[in-house]
């Protein structure tokens, strides 16, 4: 809620910068009232053009060019609070350098690339092509339907440690769930087990003190508070954390859409049933995610010459049981890795494609991927929440519906509460989970992460868990998918601020 707060007061901002000046100009500078508005008009037309001129989404880049051309005061006000502004920043400049440097630990097997290429899992060589995320076949996928199931197995896990814990979340807050982790944490750095947490700054701003990190630091508990927040630049820090990755020395790790709070183990949740996911991987796979929560970890502080001491050599574990790739996504890529993953699983969908989202805020290059999955035959599905948690972000997911529905996607509702999880999966081959909504935000600008598989055992359970959360939807018709002329236009304007939400 406070991250939505803070999003509209740039936002207010904006606007009473854009309408004072107006005034302004009009009380005090009539005169040259033609002058000064043929200067600011120039001016958004060259930040304009400068846009599409670097575009290679067009669709993503079409609200700043509106809203600049609309307002040039206002519009440019956003581009540079909330657009791509990492040259600017040591902190991402860092990471982008780590990223690069770390890259020489992500070695791929050559006789699994190879296997690849001749099988033609074109999927998987994009990943492989455009990352530099290694695939891998060794490995045991556990996928947990609810929060709650994933809970105890993190705890089972995180009280086995020997030598370290890496936890990487958006959101910690103080409660049943992360009391009891942090219990075990203490415990275990007692014990001299290096533990170390990644939490959001902004992700965790209204549940934790801002001394927190000091706070862990007196149970021998290492912690960062990624992108922290000041009262002078908070709102220039846009690219937050989003990830959810531990690491237990490894040799287990759990991702998902499960953050550290209560109500994701349907604890005190006020929306109903929350309906998210966790997954497990013991295995090869591990050290990409390893190597994401260095990379931000070393950003930092620059804490560790040789990260090889934290792999695992699971030589003795040669099965091959499908191919799995953790990747991570960053606002600081060119290629826009997060949607590009999902765009090629739509593409490549025979039977069907589904999916699980809490928001659908996409571009025209996604949109027009559904619908013509759709319309070629395949059976696509969305879930969407039936209880939301944010109104506005809901109403422009909601936009959606009646493009998608004309063209053959089959909307549903989760009936009993908020959907969280982010999932998807087609032909009964593939599926991706992980940390990446549907939206400008995860998509565009937060560090993410995803865990593709092919041909993995595990898919069989994330099939059933589809299955059954199917019959817990409602199926949206063609009278619930439109919305009167004055919703629609609301739709039609809160999409030029998608970057807000």
């Amino acid at each position: 809620m406070l991250n939505a707060v803070k999003r509209a007061l740039i936002v207010v901002l904006g606007v009473i910068l854009q309408f004072g000046f107006s005034i302004v100009i009009r009380l005090f500078f009539y005169k040259y009232l033609g002058i000064i508005t043929l200067f600011y008009n120039i001016v958004s037309i060259l930040i304009v053009l400068g846009i599409l001129k670097e575009s290679t989404r067009l669709s993503n880049d079409l609200p700043w060019v509106i809203l600049i051309l609309i307002f040039p005061i206002f519009g440019t006000i956003l581009l540079i609070t909330l657009g791509k502004n990492y040259s600017k920043n040591k902190l991402l400049k860092s990471i982008f350098e780590h990223e690069k440097e770390y890259n020489k630990y992500l070695v791929q097997n050559e006789e699994i690339k190879n296997e690849i290429d001749n099988k033609k899992l074109d999927n998987i060589k994009y990943l492989i092509n455009r990352t530099n995320y290694f695939v891998s076949t060794n490995n045991e996928i556990t996928y947990y339907n609810f929060g709650q199931e994933f809970y105890p197995e993190l705890l089972k896990e995180l009280k086995k440690a020997e030598k370290f814990i890496f936890m990487e979340y958006f959101i910690i807050n103080e409660g049943i769930m992360w009391n009891s982790i942090l219990d075990i944490l203490k415990e275990k750095a007692k014990q001299g087990v290096d533990v170390r947490i990644l939490y959001d700054d902004m992700g965790s701003i209204a549940m934790l003190s801002t001394n927190y990190s000091k706070q862990l630091a007196k149970y021998g508990i290492k912690c960062i508070s990624f992108n922290k927040l000041s009262p002078f630049k908070g709102i220039f820090m846009n690219n937050r954390d989003h990830r959810k990755i531990t690491v237990i020395d490894g040799k287990v790790a759990f991702s998902g859409g499960v953050n550290l709070s209560d109500e994701y183990i349907n604890i005190n949740s006020k929306l109903g049933i929350w309906k998210d996911n966790g997954i497990k991987i013991v295995g090869d796979a591990i050290w990409n995610l390893t190597v994401m929560f260095l990379t931000l970890w070393n950003a930092n502080i620059n804490e560790d010459k040789d990260i090889t001491k934290f792999k695992y050599d699971f030589k003795d574990n040669n099965q091959n049981n499908g191919y799995v790739i953790p990747y991570g996504v960053a606002p600081l890529h060119k290629d826009l890795i997060g949607e590009d993953v999902y765009i090629n699983m739509i593409n490549s969908a025979k039977d069907y494609l589904y999916i699980m989202t809490p928001y659908l805020i996409i571009d025209t290059d996604m949109v027009n991927s559904l619908c013509r999955a759709a319309q070629r035959g395949v059976d696509v599905r969305i879930i969407v929440p039936g209880i939301p948690d944010k109104k506005i972000v809901y109403t422009q997911t909601t936009s959606f519906f009646k493009v998608l529905h004309e063209k053959g996607v089959k909307i549903y509702k989760y009936t009993n509460g908020f959907v969280h999880s982010k999932v998807f999966l087609s032909d009964n081959i593939r599926s991706v989970v992980g940390t990446i909504n549907m939206d400008y935000r995860s998509l565009y600008l937060h560090f993410e992460n995803g865990i593709y598989m092919e041909n993995v055992e595990a898919i069989s359970d994330i099939v059933k868990d589809f299955e059954s959360t199917f019959a817990d939807c409602e199926i949206l018709n063609e009278k619930n998918v439109k919305a009167g002329f004055i919703k629609s236009l609301w739709q039609s304007i809160l999409r030029l601020f998608a970057p807000l939400f």
